[in-house]
């Protein structure tokens, strides 16, 4: 099987092409294939051609995480976050019947459209964390998971789920997420709160611990002291159920 007159035998490249997953022009190179050829391939049939820079085997399908794999390698820092976090680590409640995922991230980036028309997705670049915190401290890949996605662990997710708040989470949703995360460790909990930069975040841990006689209650209450200072902060549910942040 050869794709043109140059001695290129796409059959050879196809033993060690991943299944599921988009290929970028920088794999392909790094497997004999330049961004000319891939483009060549793309317009006789031998691959499909995505979007800019992006391409699959016709007759493959996409998959989750090997779309998610592709974005990461492209964009360092990526992981799923917050209430997708919790989720794929079995934390949720009242899970929508087709999902959203919450990708968090350092760079701002544009999500490819036919990444969003498969697996709908959300991404913002909110930094919650000090850049003393260590680069990737919370994130890693789920037990049997796809080894380029990283995933918030719950610790993490919970911090970054309450940041959501006010924002595209409802309070109430976020005090049910909340209330099943009893189990969180405290050493990791610890340094996540010591490296939060974001006052609204602690003190709503404390507010939702305390509520919920959480055993972590205490290691909030004394972060959220520590930080002190800075205005109050309020938060309205959907159904108008308000919580009052004071310093």
């Amino acid at each position: 099987m050869r794709s043109s007159t140059d001695g290129f035998s796409f059959k050879s490249l196809l033993a060690v092409l991943p299944r599921g997953e988009p290929l970028d022009v920088v794999f392909l190179k790094a497997n004999g294939l330049t961004a000319a050829h891939a483009s060549h391939l793309a317009k006789g049939g031998w691959l499909t051609h995505l979007g800019r820079g992006a391409y699959m085997l016709p007759g493959d399908t996409l998959t989750r995480d090997g779309c998610l794999a592709y974005l990461k390698r492209r964009h360092e820092g990526l992981h799923v976050g917050a209430k997708t976090a919790l989720a794929w680590r079995g934390v949720k409640h009242n899970m929508s019947f087709r999902e959203t995922i919450s990708l968090w991230g350092e760079q701002p980036i544009r999500l490819p459209e036919w990444l969003v028309s498969r697996y709908p997705c959300t991404y913002q670049t909110t930094r919650l964390f000090d850049a003393a915190l260590p680069p990737n401290f919370g994130v890693r890949t789920l037990p049997a998971g796809h080894e380029g996605v990283l995933v918030s662990v719950p610790e993490r997710a919970l911090l970054e789920l309450l940041s959501d708040v006010g924002k595209t989470e409802s309070l109430q949703d976020a005090r049910q997420l909340v209330e099943s995360t009893r189990s969180l460790r405290s050493t990791t909990l610890e340094t996540l709160l010591t490296h939060t930069t974001r006052i609204k975040v602690v003190r709503l841990a404390r507010a939702l611990a305390e509520e919920l006689d959480l055993p972590w209650a205490a290691l909030a209450k004394k972060h959220s002291e520590a930080k002190g200072g800075g205005s109050r902060w309020i938060a309205v549910s959907k159904n108008g159920e308000r919580l009052d942040l004071t310093p």
